[in-house]
């Protein structure tokens, strides 16, 4: 049976847990020919580097075939093609449709007219949940577990989409929260009512202190987008308002981590980059695994 994954609340508890356990195997055995004669079509009307290339590795590795773009100027939308009309002429060619679009439910509603199931890559600053896979899966492994943890998100909690995606994930888990963010950018009233909702804890903070990265297990920094600001006076008054260092972590938890979905600018020191707690590089590599397991999910393959 095929699946599309538009957000991480499309998942329960179990399917969860059971693509993080298919994430491990393919961890230890990436290269497999399950997709051998299907073809997956990458959509990409915004860009991105790392989810793309890491979707379409994953395919190549387990056999299959990338068509796609990763520009919308380079499609037929740049003519006026409505996103329906793109939608239904790909799925012609495609068994497998993963998407990304800058505008929030278009994935959504892709989902909801494509005969072939569609993977969301990201839809504006709403949800990314492969990239929550992968968060998932680094926080399983670096952690041993999943429940009651503390995790600090800090930087840009309005448009970040991954912050979003992970907080909805957790709720399965007893997590704590810190919200680290300046008012303009702070966690959007509707997921602080999703916590209240669920027990959740979680407290809120303008201040990124030691204090807090003391307590933390897991440390989620994120970038300040340019691309989700209007106006680029704001943009430029808060891009730089957060910045881990080093020093920073000196008295943290030994098992803490810090992760970042990339790309950052500068809200992580090059000089953390050498610290044993930063885990952001690997954690972009165990996307492969996240999505090679979203992907077989997606297509009905057991493998």
């Amino acid at each position: 049976m095929t699946k599309s994954l538009v957000s991480i609340s499309d998942l329960s508890k179990e399917e969860i847990l059971a693509l993080l356990e298919k994430a491990g195997e393919f961890e230890k055995q990436p290269n497999q020919r399950l997709l051998e004669g299907k073809v997956v079509a990458t959509l990409f009307f915004e860009p991105s580097t790392r989810t793309r290339l890491s979707f379409e590795t994953a395919v190549n590795r387990l056999g299959g075939r990338v068509i796609g773009f990763s520009d919308a100027k380079t499609s037929s939308q740049s003519k006026g093609e409505t996103l329906k009309d793109t939608i239904m002429m790909v799925s012609n060619y495609a068994d497998l449709i993963v998407m990304r679009h800058y505008l929030e439910g278009a994935a959504r509603y892709a989902s909801e007219i494509s005969p072939v199931p569609i993977i969301n890559a990201g839809d504006g600053a709403n949800q990314h949940p492969s990239q929550t896979m992968l968060d998932l899966y680094s926080i399983y492994k670096t952690q041993g577990r999943l429940t009651d943890l503390t995790i600090t998100m800090v930087g840009d909690l309005k448009y970040g989409r991954t912050v979003h995606s992970l907080l909805e994930a957790m709720q399965y888990f007893n997590p704590t929260f810190n919200f680290v963010a300046c008012d303009e950018l702070k966690m959007p009233d509707q997921y602080k009512r999703f916590c209240d909702k669920l027990g959740i804890k979680y407290t809120e903070t303008t201040e990124f202190s030691e204090d807090i990265i003391n307590q933390t297990d897991i440390l989620y920094m994120t970038r300040v987008q340019r691309e989700r600001f209007s106006d680029l006076m704001e943009y430029e008054r808060v891009k730089s308002i957060y910045t881990l260092r080093a020093s920073m972590l000196e008295n943290s938890k030994d098992t803490l981590k810090v992760l970042h979905p990339l790309p950052r600018i500068t809200e992580i020191d090059q000089d953390v980059d050498d610290s044993p707690k930063a885990y952001y590089f690997q954690q972009a590599q165990n996307g492969l695994y996240a999505r090679q397991a979203i992907i077989c999910r997606a297509l009905g393959i057991k493998g």
